[in-house]
């Protein structure tokens, strides 16, 4: 794997208050899972975009790792349709919930249509 991830937002956010959470987020989660490398980081952030949708979360961590989808390759063609087949199975309003997101994410790529 060419690029590893790094994440310091558990310790700077949490990292006196909950000491052992912010290691857990930082140095396993991100330190850990993120640089395993059975599966490349564009699959790592579909499947956490996806996760989070699932679960219903659309505050500012699915923010950051819809950013962090587009960072590592996906496009917005791949989100909407990412999005769209997800919606079937999880929920429509969970999809508009991650569009109203992922548009501002993705407002720099205009469509060709005007």
């Amino acid at each position: 794997m060419s690029e590893k991830i790094k994440q310091t937002a558990g310790r700077d956010q949490l990292g006196e208050f909950a000491p052992m959470f912010a290691h857990l987020n930082d140095d396993v989660l991100f330190g850990e899972v993120w640089n395993e490398e059975a599966i490349d980081l564009k699959t790592k952030c579909i499947v956490t975009v996806v996760s989070l949708m699932a679960s219903g979360i659309t505050d500012s961590s699915l923010t950051y790792h819809l950013q962090n989808a587009k960072t590592h390759g996906v496009t917005k063609e791949e989100i909407a349709a990412i999005v769209t087949h997800a919606a079937m199975y999880v929920g429509w309003p969970k999809a508009w919930a991650v569009f109203r997101l992922a548009k501002d994410v993705w407002k720099d790529e205009t469509s060709d249509e005007s």
